[in-house]
């Protein structure tokens, strides 16, 4: 954590600085949203997608919308301190708070952070028994509420694996702790839909966008079209996978539950594609 640094109410500060009150309600309920963008080139990429979304997310939750030039303050302030960062952290939460759901308006707290992260080549994921509820008062929202994810990716890395996959309560496919999922098949790469309760991704979004543009077969899956009985057939070799995500961007799949896959053509070319796209453009 040595080479995180923290920006807070104007200032620069070092990671182990106290900032945040012991009743700030996302630290006693959880109650707040958060980004986290890739660094390319010493900025932050599609940033302002990524504060679209934050404010989405906090409509979701009710909370006042992010002062979103503040943020973006905060982010010119840990890139200018740290420009060799692979990533950025902006959080913010319902503020100081009483000690249960309730909250007092008026109130937030909004933090940036700076740290190390880096695209990958490649992913090793493994299956969870665990569900994300569609029907959440939450679904599809960026919230920091992540003890789910906390535990899922924990049972990855006990089985040697970076990401764990998870299906919805219909048993659908759904997504990945801290990522969205595409499965090649029938010549066509699929994502789940929106409305499996799965986080719309920037990435997502991007390749949907830029492979719809270069006349690539990418598309959101229909009802019921990605099962979560679909990775059996990535296991036998018939569903290549590839993962996407901010930091990581775009990458293929080359183990699931402890077998190996193969890369897929068509996932290869979204990789080769977006790898190019984002290069011309780092706020598309």
């Amino acid at each position: 954590m040595d080479d995180v640094v923290v920006w807070a109410g104007g200032q620069l500060h070092a990671p182990g600085d106290l900032l945040v009150s012991a009743i700030d309600h996302g630290i006693t309920v959880g109650d707040g949203v958060f980004e986290t963008c890739g660094v390319d080139q010493g900025q932050a990429f599609a940033l302002t997608r990524h504060l679209d979304r934050l404010v989405r997310s906090a409509r979701g939750l009710g909370l006042a919308d992010p002062d979103t030039d503040l943020v973006r303050e905060g982010v010119r302030a840990v890139l200018a301190a740290r420009p060799a960062a692979g990533r950025v952290r902006i959080t913010v939460t319902g503020g100081l708070g009483p000690l249960g759901s309730d909250r007092l308006p008026g109130q937030q707290t909004v933090l940036v952070m700076a740290g190390s992260g880096a695209p990958v080549m490649s992913v090793r994921a493994i299956r969870v028994p665990w569900v994300r509820n569609e029907r959440s008062a939450v679904a599809g929202l960026k919230t920091t509420s992540y003890a789910e994810n906390v535990v899922a990716v924990a049972a990855a890395h006990a089985a040697g694996a970076d990401e764990a996959y998870l299906a919805n309560t219909r048993g659908e496919l759904c997504e990945g702790t801290g990522s969205n999922i595409f499965v090649e098949r029938g010549g066509e790469l699929l994502t789940p839909p929106l409305t499996s309760g799965c986080l719309a991704g920037i990435t997502r979004a991007l390749v949907l966008q830029w492979a719809d543009e270069e006349g690539l077969p990418v598309r959101e899956s229909r009802a019921d079209e990605l099962p979560f009985s679909v990775l059996d057939e990535a296991i036998a070799g018939r569903a290549p996978l590839l993962l996407a995500s901010s930091v990581r961007t775009v990458a293929p799949v080359v183990s699931l539950d402890g077998h190996a896959m193969a890369v897929g053509l068509l996932g290869r070319a979204v990789v080769e594609m977006y790898q190019r796209r984002a290069a011309g453009d780092l706020d598309p």
